[in-house]
């Protein structure tokens, strides 16, 4: 079995793998696209790292503060609180419907944020890393509020997209201020806002600069890094164009007060604090232990997953606040972003219902896995791509039901129906061994692709496994071998029992993408703990070993059913 130690602390002599999925904002639904960008890409990789007998913590939780829950909660007539609350339990269920197996998913309205949030400014403080200024901000006069960043969007001052938010420009990647926007608009009122001033304390990145930019270089683009090409260029061109001192506070009520009697009416901006929820979720779960993984830079892997318009704020912003703390704290080994995933031809929207969101997705009668499959099978790793429900309804029909499904069913239903279920002796031939050293090839390949966090590729690998599986089957025919001669009936036994431990051992693979029906696999073969991993084959069911009640994996998605679903889901 995979060993599993009481409390999932650091431990020495092992690999300590620490795990962050980008907090999801607590005032919406996630769609397919926030799920495969964040949580269960690290959920296939945090599986993977227990297997492999690493010592594993995975990390998430809900981003609560700022404007958009004041906003929301304005809209519903409830209090900040009332509207995280209630949406951190729709992401929560519809998270563990998805099967994500985080070790602690927690939140950021908490005492535990509070405290290291301010324990980090402090430090910055005193060291010299902060300065205070007037502000140029954006004012909207019909709400009479001063405006978050994140919720203004106008023309980029660098790259001219169209649609650049005022925190950051999604076409080139690069941090701006809202005031810098041209043409700004504010989607929460048809006034256009107007700039006033407003006194702030900033965060020095431009004295931290060199730092960083040594880290980024030591770090996260050494040669062995598993930080995604998109993420390193980003990170790279932030420094390029040089850093800035930025503000890091806000004119609101619902958020982390900043610890300095000048400012005591003032919040941290959500990008100061949000970051932090990574320690302060790591601390609601271990307590005063959670030092060990966040001040142990020299004993922990850190991999951040994120959408790729989050990687300026992990791989520049907060770890100026860690470095500039002093600290010694574990900053970001390994940036894991991903592009987009669109829906059809378009963007996911919430306000226009284009696409599929986690709720409608538990919905639709599909179970987890399947759903799992298809975005790992489509995940946007070195650029964008889209759900289709035709495409969905092909892989799913082809790769899971004809080719893993079949292969796994054919093997196991044949040992029950002609050995009862006992695993016959094996007298491998050339042939045999010859099979076994490529099916060995796909896992060790499938090994090395998820230790880089090559996670759609490695998908590839074990639907290969299957498909030489299937092709194993099909060239030695055991349905003809065994009612033929004595050796023929040996030969089918051998060819039998190779398939079922191979059928086994795929089960293994897929276990970080489909846990459950990896599960229901090792139940038909009668061995259900999930071992320590091998690239050995047929290490697993011995000779003599029952296996379970074999039934079919996957059920056909039918077109009618796809059907359905395109109307289902068509935009308002």
């Amino acid at each position: 079995m995979v060993a599993e130690l009481p409390s999932p602390l650091p431990v020495a002599g092992r690999r300590n793998v620490l795990i962050t999925s980008a907090l999801p904002y607590v005032n919406n639904v996630p769609h397919l696209g926030n799920i495969i960008g964040c949580v269960l890409s690290d959920d296939v990789f945090a599986r993977y790292s227990r297997m492999r007998g690493h010592q594993t913590l995975y990390i998430c939780g809900t981003d609560e503060y700022g404007t958009a829950t004041e906003t929301k909660a304005l809209q519903k007539g409830l209090t900040p609180q009332q509207v995280c609350d209630k949406y951190h339990v729709i992401h929560r269920d519809i998270y563990k419907w998805f099967n994500i197996d985080f070790d602690n998913f927690g939140r950021t309205s908490t005492k535990h944020q509070e405290e290291i949030t301010q324990e980090i400014f402090t430090r910055l403080h005193e060291n010299g890393f902060t300065s205070t200024s007037s502000v140029d901000q954006l004012f909207c006069e019909g709400c009479d509020k001063f405006l978050a960043d994140r919720f203004v969007t106008g023309i980029c001052p660098f790259s001219a997209y169209d649609d650049a938010r005022g925190d950051q420009c999604e076409g080139c990647g690069k941090l701006i201020n809202a005031v810098e926007l041209k043409h700004p608009k504010f989607h929460g009122c048809k006034r256009a806002p107007v700039v006033r001033q407003s006194r702030h304390i900033f965060l020095s990145l431009d004295k931290l600069q060199p730092e960083v930019a040594k880290h980024i270089e030591k770090v996260l683009a050494r040669p062995d890094n598993r930080s995604s090409p998109n993420a390193l260029a980003i990170a790279k061109g932030c420094i390029k164009g040089g850093l800035e001192k930025r503000c890091i506070a806000r004119d609101l009520k619902w958020g982390i007060p900043v610890p300095l009697e000048e400012f005591k009416d003032k919040v941290f901006d959500v990008w100061f604090d949000a970051p932090v929820g990574y320690l302060s979720i790591t601390k609601a779960l271990l307590g005063d232990d959670w030092t060990k993984w966040w001040k142990n830079p020299e004993n922990v892997e850190l991999y951040n997953f994120l959408g790729k318009d989050s990687v300026a704020f992990h791989t520049v912003m907060f770890p100026c606040s860690q470095i500039g703390s002093r600290d010694n704290y574990t900053v970001i080994n390994n940036c894991c972003a991903t592009e987009y995933l669109n829906y059809e031809n378009t963007k996911f929207s919430k306000s226009r219902g284009t696409g599929v969101f986690g709720d409608a997705a538990r919905d639709t009668g599909i179970e987890p896995d399947v759903w799992r499959f298809y975005l790992l099978y489509m995940r946007p790793e070195s650029q964008d791509t889209a759900f289709s429900w035709d495409d969905f309804s092909l892989k799913v029909n082809s790769e899971l039901l004809a080719n893993l499904g079949n292969f796994v069913y054919r093997a196991l239903s044949f040992l029950a129906n002609n050995y009862g279920g006992v695993v016959p002796e094996m007298h491998l031939s050339e042939a045999d061994v010859e099979f076994l050293r490529g099916v060995e090839s796909d896992a060790k390949e499938w090994d090395q692709l998820l230790e880089n966090v090559k996670l759609k590729d490695a998908v590839r690998s074990f639907l290969s496994l299957s498909r030489r599986g299937n092709q194993y089957m099909q060239a030695n025919e055991p349905w003809a071998l065994i009612k033929g001669s004595e050796e023929d009936k040996k030969r089918a036994a051998t060819v039998i029992a190779v398939a079922a431990n191979v059928a086994y051992f795929l089960s293994l693979l897929i276990f970080p993408y489909m846990p459950q029906v990896s599960q229901r696999i090792r139940e038909q073969c009668g061995l259900v703990d999930l071992p320590v991993f091998s690239t050995d084959p047929i290490a697993y069911l011995k000779t003599g070993h029952k296996i379970g009640e074999p039934k079919p994996l996957f059920e056909k998605v039918e077109k009618a059913r796809i059907d359905e679903l395109k109307v289902l889901f068509i935009p308002f």
